[in-house]
């Protein structure tokens, strides 16, 4: 947590812009531009379909910052991306295109493993897949969408997370939104992490079953709502529930934490659940060969029923995936709305996933793959290190490649975004609501296309703008420390630091002092 200083200054910024922000509104709707405020106007009888309070939010607080988001760009999302530049006027209503392009290093696209590509063996094989197949399936699976190409995708999908079956979808979003309905219904329960993915709280709101949810990463809490709902049963008949699902994200996009998955299987062999693991930012990023949450931990897959991920960020395509026992998949492909009803998978996307796995494998370009897994361990490690030991409160598991740096304060966010822009750096804003209102940030996706030159101009730009903005102010417990002395264990570091009056000081290293030490202090446990 930072200051008490800085928590004060953000709830008052968010006092402040509400409180002007329905001044304007009260006095615009009855004195001011006609035009602007007609749309939330009662008009000829009819209700405004832009309720003036529920869009107070966008029209008021994110309208100021609106020039940081959705930045056009063309080409390649690889390891620079190129915006069209354009100029707003004072509160982002319109733009003006000068017709110039910029090109940014790329730290906001979730190309984890570098295949977003215009050249190489994924795109010389899609080439060729386009001549062969078209671009369309034309059809959805259960018609004539179930190509050769999709079944051997699918074969390839399952041994690689190492399930018996799986199953492709065409988005990611609606992988999880439609798989729900399909595996459970009313009379079950649904057992939430607070902070998953919006597609799973949908899908579990369209499946009709209950549901509960537990403090982020909390093993205590859930495992207090899971003996809550087996004692009690089912609400008003205490009937027993047909089906208890846990859903857990192996990696969430906005904290940068990884699943406690090892305890959550020690809960799911005392209280008989099943188990839901969304793998979509996971998968490809994490684990010694690339395979996910499992992989990383060195559980069996078996021990978890239900593996879901995406296509889109490390294998540079786009759908989902869900890998579990072939029972569970026949019966998907039977009562998925998505399956009966949606468009199959584009060929050449599905020759995109099929390459790509396979040269992570080692199957095509031996060496490539291993050698991309180790360089986006190495790259996540190295940024987050160096950004905490500037001083930065940095959140998140120290091996994650989404690293979010803390802002709070709601006018920090549009002045990192366009400080980061000025040096020729895109990154990614995220506040409320997709962070709690006083956690707005900063988020990096770091890749393995990104070399260490990329690292140190980041972590440089960072020291720059993270003095501008007074940013640096962790307390050094969550990291960024001096390594310990050869000899001192972790669990003897309080003994130690006692005995020898060593106390934690606040980190705060000179920039060219990190980047010069930072290739081998990463390679240690991050402290």
């Amino acid at each position: 947590m930072p200051p008490y200083f800085f928590l004060l200054t953000t709830y008052i910024s968010y006092l402040l812009l509400i409180i002007f922000g329905h001044c304007r509104d009260y006095f615009g709707k009855r004195f001011g531009d006609k035009k602007r405020y007609n749309a939330l106007k009662v008009r000829n009888g009819l209700a405004p379909l832009t309720d003036d309070f529920d869009s107070f939010y966008t029209r008021r607080l994110k309208g100021r910052l609106d020039d940081c988001f959705a930045r056009p760009t063309f080409g390649v999302p690889g390891r620079f991306i190129t915006l069209k530049e354009r100029t707003a006027d004072r509160l982002n209503r319109h733009y003006h295109y000068t017709g110039n392009h910029i090109e940014t290093l790329n730290v906001s696209s979730y190309n984890y493993l570098g295949f977003a590509q215009s050249e190489g063996p994924c795109a010389d094989a899609v080439d060729e897949c386009v001549k062969k197949y078209g671009v369309t399936a034309a059809s959805p699976r259960g018609d004539s969408g179930t190509s050769d190409l999709a079944l051997e995708v699918e074969r390839e999908v399952a041994a690689f997370v190492g399930k018996p079956d799986a199953m492709v979808f065409s988005m990611g979003y609606v992988t999880n939104s439609s798989t729900f309905p399909a595996l459970v219904s009313k009379g079950c329960l649904i057992i939430s992490d607070e902070l998953n993915h919006a597609s799973i709280r949908v899908g579990a709101r369209l499946s009709g079953a209950v549901i509960q949810s537990f403090k982020h990463n909390d093993m205590t809490a859930l495992e207090r709502v899971l003996r809550e709902a087996i004692s009690q049963g089912q609400p008003r008949t205490h009937r027993p529930w047909k089906k208890i699902l846990v859903v857990v994200e192996g990696l969430y996009s906005m904290e940068g934490t990884m699943v406690n998955l090892p305890a959550i299987v020690a809960l799911k062999h005392k209280y008989k659940f099943y188990l839901y693991v969304d793998e979509a930012h996971s998968i490809g990023a994490l684990g010694p060969r690339g395979r996910g949450v499992c992989d990383y931990f060195g559980i069996d897959t078996s021990e978890v029923d239900i593996l879901m991920g995406t296509l889109t960020k490390s294998f540079g395509a786009n759908g989902g995936y869900i890998a579990a026992e072939k029972h569970i998949i026949d019966k998907l492909r039977a009562t998925n709305v998505c399956s009966i009803y949606g468009e199959a998978p584009s060929p050449f996307v599905l020759m995109q996933i099929l390459t790509s796995i396979k040269l992570i494998n080692g199957e095509i370009c031996p060496g490539e793959g291993e050698e991309r897994l180790q360089r986006i361990a190495f790259n996540s490690r190295y940024l987050r290190l160096g950004l905490k030991r500037l001083g930065l409160i940095v959140a998140g598991s120290d091996d994650s490649p989404i690293i979010p740096v803390l802002l709070y304060n709601p006018g920090k966010m549009p002045a990192f975004s366009r400080e980061m822009l000025k040096r020729k750096i895109s990154v990614v804003i995220v506040g409320y609501p997709a962070t709690p209102l006083i956690s707005s940030r900063a988020r990096f996706c770091i890749s393995a296309a990104h070399n260490k030159d990329d690292l140190d101009r980041m972590i440089r730009a960072c020291d720059e703008v993270g003095d501008m903005l007074q940013l640096k102010f962790s307390s050094g417990i969550a990291g960024g420390l001096e390594p310990l002395p050869a000899g001192v264990a972790p669990e003897n570091e309080a003994e130690w630091r006692k005995a020898n009056n060593v106390p934690i000081k606040p980190p705060r290293w000179d920039v060219e002092e990190v980047i010069r030490r930072g290739a081998a202090d990463c390679k240690l446990p991050l402290r």
